[in-house]
Order: structure tokens, then sequence, then C-alpha cells
């Protein structure tokens, strides 16, 4: 899976995926759960935080590489296309399962968890491609509507009477439970409940059919400045539309609420605007290096990122003097950071940074090689 890096990259889509990879694992690895600044949280139920904006942000720039790797294919389904299609569909999703499972010993299949974010990531990148292939292109803004207004009515008709966005209430739960059982599913909640489950995968495919017609809109505007300016525009327009739908459909990641689908690709524009506008359009320097090594090696970036973290807490952990269980890197984390800056946000938030450093050091390894792990 290893290949040589081509020359025609756009510069500042790499350093959109770089910020978001940096984010993912910022967000994921903290020094104590326990001590975590506001903004670095998931929102408890509805509403968006800043990290709520990573995961969508990821599903949407798999939208926007999907046209570009998909031009090789002229953008009709064919056997070619759907065989790459498939494969890459299935790998992910399995890197995604060996990932979820490993060690393996810890846990029978019986309370395995199915569905986690690479799951996710590979039902919304190979539905989403086939539409897109299907699809005539004037065709497909109907298509992407259509899909957030078909999941809208369903939560809403299928869900709990007077509560169908609601934890306990909502459809998709209800769903999860039947096909795979509580078992197989998230725990996070309090109860069984899989906020990367089934049926909420569906609104996931219209991020990245979104991202998709961004790089269309990217292929079809060379001029960077008239880009820049369209991306501003249309993520504006995005967002504001979000916010109206959440007053029907609350913004919710949990769910990957319709509104929350609209709302995170018009801020995913804006970023990406940015961006284009700061490394393209200005030659800018600040973090290029950094975010590119990232971006460049995503889904090595991001698996490399667990296996460190599974590979401490259930192969190398360690029974405490206090009878508690213990690993390097929780050592680590209470013996310098907590040791230094006290038990806090500040210490776990340098962890985290530093985590992150760390995963970046080993991908540049690669980068540095011209190795980029690709599928």
């Amino acid at each position: 899976m290893s290949s040589t890096l081509g020359q025609s990259r756009l510069l500042s889509l790499d350093m959109f995926r770089g910020l978001t990879i940096a984010g993912m694992i910022l967000v994921n690895d903290p020094g104590s759960w326990s001590h975590v600044y506001a903004p670095l949280r998931h929102a408890s139920w509805d509403g968006c935080t800043p990290t709520d904006l990573v995961f969508p942000f990821f599903v949407f720039i798999v939208g926007v590489s999907m046209f570009f790797s998909l031009g090789k294919y002229d953008h009709q389904l064919n056997g070619e296309a759907l065989r790459k299609i498939g494969k890459r569909t299935v790998l992910i999703f399995l890197i995604g399962l060996f990932l979820t499972w490993f060690p393996f010993y810890q846990k029978p299949f019986s309370e395995y968890r199915i569905m986690n974010v690479l799951q996710r990531i590979a039902l919304a990148y190979g539905f989403g491609s086939v539409i897109a292939l299907l699809v005539p292109a004037r065709a497909l803004w109907s298509v992407i509507g259509g899909i957030l207004l078909f999941y809208w009515g369903s939560m809403w008709a299928l869900g709990s009477i007077g509560d169908p966005f609601s934890l306990e209430g909502n459809f998709a739960r209800w769903l999860d439970l039947s096909i795979m059982g509580p078992d197989h599913l998230y725990q996070g909640y309090g109860i069984p409940f899989d906020p990367e489950g089934l049926f909420h995968s569906i609104p996931a495919v219209a991020t990245a059919l979104l991202g998709y017609q961004t790089g269309r809109l990217i292929k079809s505007t060379p001029e960077r400045t008239d880009l820049v300016r369209y991306l501003l525009i249309a993520g504006t327009l995005a967002c504001g539309l979000g916010l109206f739908w959440d007053l029907g459909f609350p913004i919710n990641k949990p769910i990957w609420s319709s509104s929350y689908v609209v709302y995170t690709a018009g801020l995913a524009a804006i970023v990406l605007g940015l961006c284009v506008q700061y490394y393209d359009v200005y030659g800018g320097r600040i973090g290029r290096t950094f975010l590119e090594v990232f971006g460049t090696n995503a889904l090595f970036a991001y698996v490399l990122h667990g296996f460190i973290a599974k590979i401490s807490y259930s192969l190398l952990s360690w029974e405490d003097a206090d009878g508690g269980s213990s690993h390097p890197l929780n050592w680590i984390y209470q013996k310098v950071f907590a040791g230094l800056f006290g038990d806090g946000n500040f210490a776990s938030l340098l962890y985290a940074i530093c985590y992150v450093l760390l995963c970046w050091g080993i991908t540049y390894l690669l980068y540095r090689k011209r190795i980029f792990v690709k599928i």
C-alpha cells in the first residue's frame, strides 16, 4: 500500500487534511478525560463545539478527494471504477474493525463494537462514490437534498412520539439495536447507542457528496482568488441554512442530523477557502511542513495514534500501588505533566499536544523517505 506521491496534489487540501488529522488526535488523546477544556469536548447532545467539527471535516475532505481520484474514470461508473471503490471501501472498513478489536483477546466477538470512525468513513466513501458516478452532475444537488430530507423525515416520523431526536427515542438507535444488538454498540452514553451507527451513516454520505461537489468547484475554478470567494460565500450560506434548519432538526453530531451536515460542510468550505487563500494565493509557509506531513499520510497518522494508545493500555499495563491499572502513557502523564503542572486541564492539554507531536514525528520519518501509505 506504499507508493511515491504524485506531483499534482492541491496544496491547500493537504493543509486542511493535515489540520483535521492533528485536531482529531488532539481531541482523542487528552492526558486525563477528567480534565479537558470545554472546546475540546463534544457537545453532550444537541449543539456543536470545535471538537464536533473534526469528524465531518474529514468526511468532507474525503469527498473532495473523491472528485479528483474518480476523474480517471471520467466520472462514469464502470467495472474498473466499481472494483476500485469496492476494494477501498472494504479495506478501510476492515482497518477500522482491526483497530477497534485490537488486541483481540480482551473482548469476545459477542461484545465487539462493529461500527466506528473508519467504518463510517468507508461507508460514506463507498456509497458516495457510487452515487456520484451514477447521478448526472446537474442532478447531484437534488440527490444530496433528497438524502437530507429523507433522513430528517424518517427520524421525525419513526422516532419516539414527542421526542424523536433524543438519545433514548431516536430511530437510528432502535435500528442499530434491532440489527446489531446492544452489546455491539458504543456504551459511552450510559445506554447502548452508537454515534457511528448504520442509519445515521446515511447523512454522512451527503457530507461526502458535498465535498465531492466542492472538488468539482475547485476543478472548474482555476483562478484561486475566485475560488476563495466562492468557497467563503457558499460556506457562509450553508452555515446560515444549517442554523435555520436547527430550529426544526437540531444540530447534533451523535445522530449526524441534516442541519449538522449542512452547517459543518459550510464551515469546512470556509476553512478550505482560508487555506487556499493563505497557502495557494499568498504562498504562506507557516505550519506548511507540519500540516503536509499529516495531510499526505492521513490514514497512517490516524491509525498510528490509535495503535500507540491501544498498545500502551492493553499490552503494557500493570497494577499500580493502589491496586488500580496503569500503563506507560498514563505513567508519563502523571509523572511528567501532572507532576510539573498539577492534574488539571492545562497539563492534560500539554500531554495531548505532545502526543500529536509524537505521532507527527513518526509520520515525518515516512514523509522524509517519500513513502505515503495509500489504499
